[in-house]
């Protein structure tokens, strides 16, 4: 994975010039006492594992063109080489590791695997703290420009009332995390990882955010109810996305709602039944080709990653979707070897005990974001259907699967709104 170790980079907190911009613009870092368990973290990646990831692309073995004049196929050719010309030509890592080392990290043990999290407390008296979680194929990196609007919302057309203390954990098997060596690691224990988290962090009321596999672990949160827990948004509905049964399909909204999960269950759901039923032989490639693992990530049937292909084939970028931030997420999970890991928790998913048990109800005030690129635009009856605790739903003009990346400004706006109510 690092050379040095994961442990050799717990090296002595954040760098003196970069601690100076985050104190200035958002608050001071924290500072935890010894014996909470929490070292400061520092991304340092040595240089040969970055030339070492040049040579694998420029190395590839490229198939040849797809048969057809659309993604039907998959990932097209083009898009893929453009996407490696970009990667081994004109992408900087250290340009990114000097972006996160800017904020406030920290590595802690929970459970037995070391979690990594930025954590940026907000210059403003009162702010709320929140923990959001990310999805898959994302990481912390697809939220990091929320932390500006979140934190320090005057700066952003927001008010001082509207401020966040922000916790951003990379799950288990993500990112700088650390990958499981035992079985058992479901949405489910990830969200009494981030009760453990927040308590470990003196927070005795806070909320939580989460899309994509981040929805589930903030929908096992809500369902778990700990001390403290305000409330929950959504940008995914993760209930309707396993089942529709006993949601209405009477309106037109509710019609089309269904007829796009049918479309995504019959041609977008490739990646999702390997790595729910084999992450182990996909794995071989995402840990042996970079790629590969580019490819993997980016084939998917939302709008979101049609909009990425577009960058890569020189249109303009859409919102926040630029090819830096893309690829430095692609590059996140190659430097750490996380590919197999992180599909890994979609067989954790599958295999859940529960022995068909019916999972306790969400009782705590439930917001909820329909935006339009999704790949399902859920209505708000579903919405209610899911969670009768529904206190907040709104349908953004724009914005897609991953909002809080692709439109970083309004996708703060809907939590400001959110959760304005249980400050």
């Amino acid at each position: 994975m690092f050379e040095p170790t994961r442990r050799q980079l717990l090296q002595g907190g954040i760098a003196a010039g970069l601690t100076v911009a985050v104190t200035s613009a958002l608050g001071d870092p924290p500072a935890y006492a010894s014996g909470t368990g929490i070292h400061p973290f520092r991304v340092a990646v040595p240089r040969r594992q970055l030339a070492d990831l040049r040579d694998r692309v420029a190395a590839t073995r490229w198939p040849s063109r797809e048969l057809v004049a659309d993604r039907t196929q998959g990932v097209q050719l083009a898009a893929a080489q453009a996407l490696a010309h970009f990667w081994t030509t004109r992408y900087d890592w250290r340009r990114f590791e000097a972006k996160i080392n800017a904020l406030p990290q920290f590595m802690t043990e929970i459970d037995g695997v070391d979690i990594h999290f930025v954590h940026v407390r907000s210059r403003h008296t009162g702010a709320l703290p929140l923990i959001m979680t990310h999805g898959w194929p994302g990481s912390v990196v697809e939220l990091l420009e929320t932390v500006g609007p979140l934190t320090n919302p005057t700066a952003y057309g927001g008010t001082a009332a509207d401020a966040f203390d922000l916790v951003l954990p990379s799950i288990p098997g993500y990112g700088f995390s650390g990958q499981p060596t035992g079985l058992g690691w479901d949405t489910s224990r990830t969200a009494r990882a981030w009760a453990e988290l927040m308590r470990r962090l003196g927070y005795p009321r806070y909320v939580a955010q989460g899309g994509d596999v981040g929805a589930a672990v903030t929908d096992a949160l809500g369902r778990l109810a700990p001390a403290g827990l305000l409330g929950i948004h959504l940008n995914l509905l993760v209930t309707a996305l396993r089942s529709t049964a006993g949601l209405p399909k009477n309106t037109e909204e509710e019609k089309a709602a269904d007829a796009a999960l049918e479309v995504f269950g019959a041609t977008g759901g490739g990646y999702l039944v390997e790595q729910s039923t084999r992450p182990e032989t996909i794995g071989y490639a995402l840990l042996d080709s970079p790629v590969a693992l580019a490819a993997w990530m980016l084939d998917h049937d939302t709008d979101s990653y049609r909009k990425i292909a577009r960058v890569f084939l020189g249109e303009a970028s859409s919102g926040n979707l630029t090819r830096e931030h893309i690829l430095d997420n692609i590059t996140l999970y190659w430097l750490t070897g996380t590919g197999v890991s992180a599909a890994r928790g979609y067989w954790e998913g599958m295999h859940a005990g529960g022995g068909g048990r019916i999972p306790p109800p969400v009782t705590v005030p439930v917001a909820f974001s329909a935006f339009p690129g999704e790949i399902f635009q859920a209505p708000r009856s579903w919405a209610q259907s899911s969670y009768p605790t529904l206190s907040y739903y709104h349908p953004p003009d724009r914005g897609g699967h991953f909002a809080a990346w692709e439109e970083p400004g309004l996708f703060s706006a809907e939590l400001r709104a959110a959760f304005r109510s249980l400050r």
